[in-house]
């Protein structure tokens, strides 16, 4: 009975859920691991590389880190050929900010307006959601650095740290528990030192 409803992002299934939006999560499932620790002065971001074949040249750059403007960067688990698309769309708002506003964009500006061009494309028929999920970091004035996590449907949410890609739930739990989350140690990451 499910496959009368996975071939449309417009129409929903009797349990309220779209298939193609949980496809797009599945994309991401088998996607190397992001992670991203908010600091008090930084963002700490790291990437799995998955080494597909033996036979592949080593890539130049890096396929899971973009710097999106001066001051905001993103790394990427999913289909990369999305993630190109997405990025553009945040290059291009980031430029149009900055030359319309003659100052750096706001990071929640920012990843809200690539979230609406995702959401999007969960909305009208003949399109697919983007098979890409996001960790978003930065610096403003407004709020200092920030993280946020992005999702195929659209939606983003702030953290402290979190993890994207394959085995992201056991990392979530394993930065729950050396997350500090006491008023001692001010939020910050469990070390060898504190």
């Amino acid at each position: 009975m499910a496959r009368r409803y996975d071939s449309s992002t417009t129409t929903f299934s009797p349990e309220g859920r779209l298939h193609q939006v949980e496809y797009a999560i599945e994309a991401i499932n088998n996607a190397g691991t992001s992670v991203g620790i908010l600091a008090k002065d930084g963002v700490v971001m790291a990437s799995e590389k998955k080494v597909t074949s033996g036979l592949l040249a080593p890539a130049r750059t890096s396929e899971k880190t973009y710097k999106l403007c001066p001051h905001a960067t993103c790394t990427v688990a999913g289909l990369t050929a999305d993630a190109n698309i997405l990025i553009d769309q945040a290059r291009l708002r980031a430029g149009r900010y900055a030359y319309q506003y003659q100052e750096p964009i706001p990071i929640e500006n920012l990843v809200e307006h690539v979230c609406n061009y995702k959401q999007a494309y969960t909305q009208y028929g003949g399109l697919r959601p983007f098979g890409v999920a996001f960790l978003f970091a930065g610096y403003d004035i407004h709020h200092g650095f920030q993280l946020y996590q992005s999702d195929p449907s659209g939606n983003y949410s702030g953290w402290k740290a979190t993890v994207i890609g394959a085995n992201n739930q056991a990392g979530k739990s394993l930065l729950k528990t050396e997350y500090g989350s006491s008023s001692s140690s001010g939020g910050e990451m469990k070390t060898d030192e504190n």
